[in-house]
């Protein structure tokens, strides 16, 4: 396979390298593809280098899989232009994801809906991934009538301005701010751009990306997204109300059957996911499974992942070996 990873110099293109590296992808050739500023330079792959080059080149390259993290903007117009060239995009972006035409994929959940004729396919946000998969079983089995939300967003889901702020603030560095207010030692209830709604894209996201991937827009969903002083690594408070009965050994069960999600509920011998356990891990942990006895059938879940791994790179990966194993792609 010829891969190019559009927006090679980010955080997350940066990741895609190397899940790409880790995951052993069979690749025949590899592109490193950035705007024309960033062109020339190197980005380390297994025991070489690689240089980056322009979109341009990388369009007439005619790559079988390009995947894709340099914003919507650059997604809204290129990517219908790699996908014409034959290339099958995976993009990271928003643009993408509520686009009827487009399937929005986490393929332990519903990868069974891609087909050799999707070349564009949407990789969801970050924090729906992880919700999902702790809750998709779930969903299955006993059906979720409403879903309270809250999340504690890392500031790697910034890219590289946020992990630069809170640095810059923990040494005293008077430096570029990305957010309203100081991070370091501080928690803001603002993750995403606010709506009219009163609401922010990042929690709009949550609702709009779990109506899609569940296929059932009947799930009540609120969500609340903050922005803690952390370098990587998402968490989420998730309770549920399901709809059917259940028992605890159930759900046990039912996580634990579900791929690429990791058990850790030990509490009273402080085990339990945290963001600090889970950086460069692909999996997903679930963890503080107890029941919410204030309501019927309620249940509440602590979700933690690697935003940029299993919330962005590898779940785009991910895709991509799906499609080959399914003979889908090539």
């Amino acid at each position: 396979m010829k891969v190019a990873i559009i927006g090679a110099t980010g955080v997350v293109g940066r990741k895609m390298i190397k899940v790409l590296e880790e995951h052993d992808f069979p690749l025949t050739r590899i592109y490193a593809v950035a705007s024309g500023k960033s062109a020339g330079e190197k980005i380390p792959f297994k025991q070489s280098e690689i240089e980056v080059i322009t979109f341009e080149k990388a369009l007439r390259s005619k790559s079988d899989v390009a995947l894709f993290s340099a914003g919507a903007t650059v997604s809204e117009i290129w990517a219908p232009k790699f996908a014409e060239a034959g290339t099958t995009v995976i993009d990271n972006s928003p643009a993408w994801r509520m686009n009827p035409e487009i399937p929005l994929v986490i393929p332990e959940i519903n990868g069974n809906i891609l087909k050799a004729s999707h070349k564009i396919i949407a990789n969801p946000n970050c924090s729906t991934i992880q919700m999902l998969m702790a809750i998709a079983p779930l969903h299955r089995k006993f059906g979720i009538k409403r879903i309270v939300v809250s999340t504690y967003q890392s500031v790697s889901g910034s890219g590289k301005k946020g992990i630069k702020q809170l640095m810059d603030e923990r040494q005293h560095i008077d430096g570029t701010k990305i957010y309203p207010y100081p991070i370091d030692m501080n928690v803001i209830p603002h993750a995403g751009e606010f709506t009219e709604t009163g609401y922010t894209t990042e929690e709009e996201k949550l609702v709009n990306e779990t109506h899609k991937i569940l296929s059932d827009n009947t799930i009540a969903i609120s969500a609340t997204a903050a922005r803690v002083p952390v370098t990587g690594g998402h968490s989420e408070s998730v309770n549920l109300e399901l709809r059917k009965t259940w028992s605890m050994d159930e759900v046990i069960f039912l996580l634990n059957e579900m791929p690429g999600l990791v058990v850790q509920d030990d509490p009273q011998n402080n085990i339990y996911p945290m963001p600090v356990s889970a950086q460069e891990k692909d999996e997903v942990f679930v963890g503080r499974i107890r029941r919410d006895n204030s309501v019927k059938n309620g249940l509440n879940l602590w979700v933690v992942a690697d935003n940029l791994r299993k919330g962005a790179a590898t779940n785009a990966v991910q895709i991509a070996e799906y499609l080959i194993k399914q003979k889908l792609l090539g």
